[in-house]
């Protein structure tokens, strides 16, 4: 240890000279004191490291002695608000924050299916199996079930890929309503998690908005209608827009609804659309009879649909943001443009 003792006494000898004292902190001779711990023989490594940790909590002691001695005679109430005009040096002007992108568009996108009748509910973040896959009619060995596809803990529990796991719940909470005549409308947002190949179009961790329509004589017509007649108040426009016959095992029929991708310049490869020239917005369709049944309404009397939307893809096409990564990188020059 008789390195360690050289190094404190003459760390303590720089510390005395020095007018930053927290440049101490990131001294070499510290820096190789750790740097030399895989270096020292099995039996003696985790005293030498202890001596070294030790050193360093010693440091930051006098170094926090030393700040504190500075400006101790100006008190300070950190609670109060900023003062410009404070003459205290060591104060500056603050930066005004300001509400995530994601927060501030999921109020707007809940306010107008409010407007257009529907309750607004969030969803959750950890489920079961039974909500993830069974209610939703998937059936057994469907490759959703695999944990290497989808997020699960140990004891069986599932981090919802979709918000479709609230489709079950929000039925047969209110089968009295629809049984009465009026029909059933609510949007569920909430964060889903999924194990994708990252890029500019998909995070492992993102927003979905699912909406459920329950009710009489409900159709396809019903379902454009609604997503365009959100879509226009959402964009500010008339959208250009298509739906393409899909796949989902809790829909039938089921739908793409893709929107004319805003990125493209004519006649350049778009990496953002891989040129395709469309962007895949959001999945949809009319319940499936088994999922209704599973909640326990009728489906030969009652229809409904649903669809499940990325918000994040949503904000991205109404500002031109070209990499969904951009949302959860904490880079300030990205999240100052909403302020």
């Amino acid at each position: 240890m008789n390195d360690i003792n050289s190094v404190r006494e003459q760390l303590l000898s720089q510390l005395e000279s020095l007018e930053d004292k927290k440049q101490i902190l990131r001294a070499n001779e510290l820096r190789n004191l750790y740097g030399a711990i895989k270096d020292q023989p099995e039996s003696e490594r985790a005293a030498y490291g202890q001596a070294v940790n030790a050193l360093k909590q010693e440091l930051e002691e006098k170094v926090a002695e030393a700040d504190a001695g500075i400006d101790d005679q100006v008190p300070i109430d950190v609670t109060a608000p900023m003062d410009a005009n404070a003459e205290i040096p060591s104060l500056l002007p603050t930066e005004d924050g300001s509400i995530h992108p994601i927060s501030r568009e999921i109020q707007i996108i809940s306010d107008l299916f409010y407007r257009m009748g529907f309750e607004v509910s969030p969803s959750r973040e950890l489920d079961d199996e039974y909500h993830m896959f069974t209610s939703l009619n998937f059936p057994e060995g469907h490759p959703a079930r695999d944990d290497y596809d989808t997020f699960m803990t140990e004891e069986g529990l599932v981090a919802p890929a979709h918000t479709s796991t609230m489709q079950n719940r929000i039925i047969k909470a209110r089968l009295d309503r629809v049984k009465s005549g009026d029909p059933i409308a609510v949007l569920a947002i909430d964060r889903v998690f999924r194990n994708e190949d990252l890029d500019a179009r998909h995070e492992h961790t993102f927003h979905q908005a699912e909406g459920v329509y329950v009710g009489e004589g409900i159709t396809v017509g019903d379902l454009v209608g609604t997503l365009k007649t959100f879509l226009t108040g959402y964009f500010g426009k008339e959208v250009d827009a298509k739906i393409t016959p899909f796949y989902f095992p809790f829909t039938e029929p089921s739908f793409e609804f893709s929107l004319s991708c805003p990125f493209c310049e004519e006649d350049e490869y778009c990496k953002v659309c891989s040129s395709e020239r469309w962007i895949e917005l959001l999945g949809c369709g009319m319940i499936h009879p088994n999922v209704l049944k599973e909640a326990g309404v009728d489906p030969e009397r009652y229809t409904g649909f649903a669809w499940g939307c990325g918000v994040e893809r949503l904000i991205m096409m109404k500002y031109d943001i070209e990499d969904i990564r951009h949302f959860n990188s904490g880079k300030l020059t990205f999240l100052r443009q909403f302020k």
